[in-house]
């Protein structure tokens, strides 16, 4: 055996199951079991049993032990394909299309606004924000340089797209979200870079379930404090 040739491979990435679950993979799970319950599959009970196992769950794989047993599950999850880890070759630019720099200050990309194919952000002893949520997407691909100093930055991006993220922290934070999205054509958001001292982080935005239940728990909150009140 060549110890030389197989200590020089390449550690494994990890398995989609092992991957930390985002709120727009719960809320994916939690449509199915929805469909599953309206179908008849599911009790009331188990239903309401499951979307609980749903919300604390952490990874990828404990979502997914939820439909299982579920056949719409396999439908959909046969008709996807994930998203590219890497960019295609030549679908991005070298030169960036948009800068965003922030020395000792701060800058801001959002509301309604077109993406180019490369956007780099500096944060130099400042903060920069890039929110996608309701960005005009060109292009299919863009691409993310994300570097940080002393500074943070954050990117925001909507549920219907997809999410990658390779870059690293030096004393620092660098983190993204894997962000699958249901539609094989939607744009794809990678992010690349450097933190040091400082922080990167990209996310997708709150789901639409976490929103919902926490919606509900405030208004119930109210609705007691309401009631102890009028006594």
């Amino acid at each position: 055996m060549d110890l030389d040739k197989h200590a020089q491979q390449p550690e494994k990435a990890p398995r989609t199951a092992e991957l930390r679950a985002s709120d727009a993979d719960r809320d994916r799970i939690a449509d199915l079991l929805r469909d599953a319950l309206a179908e008849g599959r599911l009790t009331a009970d188990e239903h309401a049993e499951r979307v609980e196992g749903v919300l604390a769950a952490k990874t990828v794989g404990e979502l997914d032990v939820f439909v299982r047993d579920l056949p719409i599950a396999h439908q959909r999850q046969a008709a996807h394909a994930p998203a590219p880890h890497r960019p295609t070759a030549g679908a991005i630019p070298m030169d960036p299309d948009d800068n965003v720099v922030a020395v000792f200050s701060a800058a801001t990309r959002k509301g309604r606004w077109r993406t180019g194919r490369r956007i780099h952000a500096y944060a130099i002893f400042g903060s920069v924000e890039i929110d996608l949520s309701e960005a005009m997407f060109d292009h299919q691909q863009v691409m993310i340089k994300a570097f940080s100093v002393f500074g943070s930055v954050e990117i925001r991006v909507p549920e219907n797209v997809s999410l990658r993220g390779t870059g690293g922290g030096v004393l620092g934070s660098f983190e993204v979200d894997t962000l699958d999205a249901t539609d094989e054509e939607a744009p794809v958001v990678f992010v690349d870079g450097w933190a040091v001292l400082g922080s990167v982080e990209a996310r997708p935005r709150r789901g639409k379930l976490v929103a919902d239940i926490l919606d509900r728990v405030h208004r119930k909150v109210d609705r007691s404090m309401r009631k102890h009140l009028g006594h």
